[in-house]
């Protein structure tokens, strides 16, 4: 039986790499952050979040 997360996912459907900062240009995920986060718990979801802001230009 899978859990239940009830931290959502800041994917905007823009899924491309920006090559200088290797961050999303969507969401701002890394590589890395984007394929753990299917199988990361809610508090891992909100440290990844945590880092999001800073990353905007």
């Amino acid at each position: 039986m899978s859990e239940l997360r009830s931290v959502a996912s800041p994917c905007t459907n823009v899924c491309q790499l920006d090559q200088r900062t290797g961050w999303c240009i969507g969401c701002r995920r890394t590589m890395d952050e984007i394929s753990r986060w299917p199988h990361a718990n809610d508090d891992e979801r909100r440290a990844i979040l945590a880092r999001l802001p800073e990353r905007r230009p």
